[in-house]
């Protein structure tokens, strides 16, 4: 049998797939998290990054479906190691449930992945697709002109003077939304919460995890995972409570946003 054929057939190389695509998934989750915190910056910045994305064309749906392949192949990969692990324990399940040593994340982990997957397909329907948005903020926000030159790392993302869609303004309007936010805040803490047990059946899969240090990794896991839902929490929650206020001049400030108490304005 081949190399491929031993990956799909085998529990070893399933474990190794579901690793390795989880590794891909967690470095685009972190990589778009570090994009989206530019909300907090001029204008240009988002703006004139989401524009090079865009302007990618063709590479970048070669990307999305790449990334959506190998959320296919994690997904895929976990089901069928759930089914097998439920086969081989058969008759060996007395009634008594083996939760002493497993944590909570670990125990949840379908559940919490069901709703991450559920998060992604809005997701992309919501900001890419500009489908899933009752305003169609992607279809009807006017055009913003770069003010200056938008670099990262040196690396030139979008001139001065260039027309771009105003995601910045996209992204405000969205967020003032309660339910919008709050769906997203619960998405992305279960995503953390996934990511919890998942960094280290990951190290484990790579024979990187032992007894001398997994007290260390969980502690470096809980703080990375923590850190990644604050910074996804710090995003629509600032804008719905009004803490990261629109720049002038964008859209986004020209409408004014939904009071949170409607009976204190009127005192």
């Amino acid at each position: 049998m081949s190399l491929i054929g031993n990956f799909f057939t085998s529990s070893i190389g399933r474990k190794l797939l579901m690793a390795v695509s989880g590794l891909i998934l967690v470095g685009f989750v972190f990589g778009h998290l570090v994009g989206n915190l530019q909300i907090f910056g001029e204008p240009d910045r988002i703006n004139g990054y989401a524009h090079f994305l865009q302007s990618l064309g063709p590479v970048l749906w070669a990307v999305r479906l790449g990334l959506l392949a190998t959320a296919a192949v994690h997904i895929w990969a976990a089901v069928v190691l759930t089914l097998e692990n439920k086969k081989a324990r058969g008759a060996l399940d007395y009634g008594v449930k083996g939760y002493i040593r497993a944590t909570v994340a670990s125990r949840y982990m379908r559940l919490t992945g069901l709703v991450v997957l559920a998060f992604i397909v809005y997701h992309i329907a919501h900001f890419t697709l500009g489908s899933a948005d009752s305003a169609n903020y992607k279809d009807n926000l006017p055009h913003f002109t770069l003010t200056e030159d938008v670099r990262e790392f040196g690396f030139p993302l979008a001139a001065k003077g260039t027309e771009v869609h105003d995601v910045y303004s996209m992204i405000f309007l969205s967020f003032r939304n309660p339910i919008i936010s709050g769906f997203y805040i619960l998405a992305t803490g279960l995503l953390s919460f996934h990511l919890l047990h998942g960094f280290e059946s990951m190290f484990q899969t790579f024979g990187l995890r032992n007894h001398r240090w997994c007290c260390c990794l969980r502690r470096f896991t809980t703080l990375i995972c923590l850190a990644y839902f604050v910074g996804n929490l710090a995003i629509p929650g600032a804008i719905w409570l009004g803490l990261n206020k629109p720049h002038a001049g964008t859209h986004a400030a020209s409408v004014a946003p939904v009071a949170l108490c409607t009976s204190c304005d009127a005192k």
